[in-house]
């Protein structure tokens, strides 16, 4: 099945390329508008991409997967990025990540109905580490015992990824 862009993201594709001498550069919102329209970077989705900007599809796939912002397969409403770079992981962030796999049932890379779990490099925010990012929420300082109320919170006001692009 090959995907397709709505109108309103081609306008915005094009729009894009006319501001750049090549269309390099317009990979990241590309590959943010594909993944907004059609939830994740599929095979064909990531096809849809080098088609619409004429580059080869490993240089596309490059990119989706270096960038942890891209998802290769379906994500909950509530992506939770939990920080385990060094100064939340001294602070306790694999155990802080552990609570959530527990209470979610689910291990990091896992889906378990509105929530996916990721494990993040670093959400700059290590003078508040552990720091656990879901949308545009920022929880801080963050212990193993604050999960489960973090997920209720989520639940009842879920925070989706925001709009990049």
């Amino acid at each position: 099945m090959s995907l397709e862009f709505s109108a309103e993201a081609t306008k915005k594709i094009e729009a894009l390329c006319e501001r750049y001498p090549t269309r390099q550069p317009v990979v990241l919102a590309a590959l943010h508008l594909a993944q907004k329209e059609h939830g994740h970077l599929s095979d064909d989705a990531l096809a849809l991409v080098a088609r619409t900007l004429d580059l080869p599809l490993a240089h596309v796939y490059g990119v989706a997967t270096f960038y942890t912002m891209f998802r290769r397969a379906p994500a909950g409403t509530n992506i939770l990025r939990v920080c385990t770079n060094i100064s939340c992981m001294l602070r306790g962030a694999y155990d802080v990540l552990a609570a959530f796999e527990q209470k979610l049932g689910v291990k990091k890379g896992g889906t378990a109905g509105a929530f996916t779990i990721v494990e993040e490099e670093c959400l700059a925010a290590c003078a508040n580490a552990p720091a656990i990012v879901c949308g545009t929420r920022y929880f801080l300082d963050v212990t193993p015992d604050q999960a489960g109320a973090i997920l209720e919170e989520l639940r009842r006001e879920p925070r989706p990824e925001g709009e990049v692009v």
